[in-house]
């Protein structure tokens, strides 16, 4: 829900483990810019740590994972000190869009009520963070002005984050070469979506001739390992960061936190630049198109596997969708493939676990105003088979699950399926199918396990994808795990 209205989203708990089940959710969250507030109920100090029930440590349980620790106390001399403690919280989620901790310690009796609130936290408005454009401004419009190689690296945005005229500009600089991910929601035919597909298999030559001599990232994380290897091993001159927050040095060559949001500092800076002549964008545009083509032509005779099945996901997916997407297999293979720009793509890539997948679509879902999507293997799916046990799921949500019974990300990894007991250790081979989940939470439930049948599924799942269905909906793809590694691999050696 913080995902899809990006204002704080209150999680309330017991006191004991109950808060540490929302770890995962909070450091996806602190990596992610997401405002939560988790409000922890607590045992009185005096029941720590002398083995009475549902106690543990809580104050800072979260660590370093967390932006700000409010630790009530308890009686009235202490109304003061929390009023201020949560005013700092909530404020701090606000100001700084990430999780904060409120923890509550309780005496019993706890199931009365009383008639004059204890605690009246303050009506302090929340600052606005500033944004500040660079002193060196006029050394940057020089560099970027002097430069014929310049690479913008789009990661993980909300839709319509940049404004279209600075998206057009960028594109229009034959000296610049843009490339975006699924999970950045920008769109443009001079850009680059699918990197994996271009850079994969380069020779020296080949990745020399794209090194630039800038490099301009914005937008969170990024999900293509072979462009941070490339970047790692061919760094530019000069890597700028725009970022109100925070800048990470992925690439271990920046230079410059330019401490602000992509649209302001593209309203200073790009007037003052110039287009420079350079054929760096023409030939890699070039490039992609022949890639294009032949990922195309692969397509047209790929077996049936998980290559084939994301292939026809996406064909068939509609306008005006929203689509939440898992982790691990699923969003690389997202990544290879066009996607509508009128369809919103949302990841949890804070820190890329599967914790949580189907809980984050099913309250996005209940947040957004579109008909949303998820998009998962079947490990992430059913590790969160759990998110489905709510009282709130519309009956426009949607879940796409591709089962190939078993962790098959793995049997990519170089070596991996030729280890010693690879089946019960990598790949976690199970026989699970969601056709008993659906009966017990009421979704209509759909199974594939062929190419035609696939097809006819998908137009029928997402036909009805805009009326009013009666129950929420999964569609179970079985593929074959033998066969999916295989066709992966011989895609890449077949563009090249």
């Amino acid at each position: 829900m913080a995902q899809q209205i990006k204002k704080p989203v209150a999680l309330v708990c017991s006191s004991g483990s109950a808060l540490l089940n929302y770890f995962p959710a909070v450091a996806e969250a602190f990596y992610s810019d997401i405002p939560l507030v988790i409000l922890s109920a607590d045992r009185p100090e005096e029941l720590l740590e002398i083995g009475d029930g549902q106690t543990i440590q809580q104050e800072g349980v979260y660590g370093k994972h967390i932006l700000y620790n409010a630790n009530c106390k308890e009686g009235n001399d202490e109304q003061v000190f929390n009023e201020t403690e949560i005013n700092i919280a909530l404020n701090t989620a606000l100001e700084l869009n990430g999780p904060v901790h409120i923890n509550l310690p309780f005496t019993e009796p706890l199931y009365s009520t009383v008639e004059k609130l204890d605690v009246n936290p303050q009506n302090v408005p929340a600052r606005t963070v500033s944004e500040e454009i660079p002193e060196n401004l006029h050394e940057l419009v020089a560099q970027w002005n002097n430069s014929s190689k310049k690479m913008i690296l789009v990661g993980v945005l909300s839709p319509n984050s940049v404004e279209e005229k600075y998206i057009d500009a960028l594109a229009k600089d034959e000296s610049v070469l843009v490339f975006t991910e699924t999970t950045s929601n920008l769109h443009h035919k001079n850009f680059i979506p699918a990197i994996d597909q271009l850079i994969t298999s380069l020779d020296e030559e080949d990745f020399k001739a794209l090194q630039p001599d800038i490099l301009l990232t914005f937008g969170g994380m990024v999900v293509s390992k072979r462009i941070k290897k490339f970047l790692r091993n061919h760094k530019p001159k000069a890597h700028w960061h725009v970022d109100a927050k925070k800048a990470y040095d992925t690439y271990f060559s920046l230079s410059q936190h330019i401490k602000t949001t992509p649209n302001t500092f593209f309203k200073a800076f790009l007037p003052k630049t110039k287009q420079v002549s350079s054929p760096y964008q023409h030939n890699w545009l070039a490039s992609k198109n022949k890639r294009t083509t032949l990922h195309h032509k692969y397509i047209s005779t790929v077996p049936y596997s998980d290559f084939k099945v994301y292939s026809e996901i996406f064909k068939y997916l509609p306008n005006n969708t929203q689509i939440q997407v898992a982790n691990s297999a699923a969003i690389r293979y997202a990544q290879l493939f066009d996607i509508p720009s009128a369809v919103q793509v949302f990841c949890n890539r804070g820190t890329s676990g599967i914790d949580g997948s189907v809980s984050t679509a099913v309250g996005a879902a209940y947040a957004s105003q579109l008909p949303t999507v998820l998009i998962t293997g079947d490990l992430s799916f059913f590790y969160d088979s759990n998110g489905l046990w709510n009282n709130y799921i519309s009956s426009n949500f949607k879940i796409i699950l591709i089962n190939n019974s078993g962790g098959g990300i793995f049997r990519i990894l170089p070596g991996a399926k030729d280890t010693q007991h690879f089946n019960q250790f990598f790949e976690t081979r199970h026989q699970l199918t969601a056709q008993h989940l659906c009966k017990m939470y009421d979704f209509e439930y759909l199974s594939v396990n062929d190419e035609t049948t696939l097809k006819e599924r998908l137009n029928h799942f997402f036909s009805e994808i805009n009326s009013s269905s009666e129950k929420p909906k999964i569609l179970e793809v079985f593929t074959p795990s033998e066969v999916n590694d295989i066709v992966l691999s011989d895609y890449f050696k077949f563009i090249n």
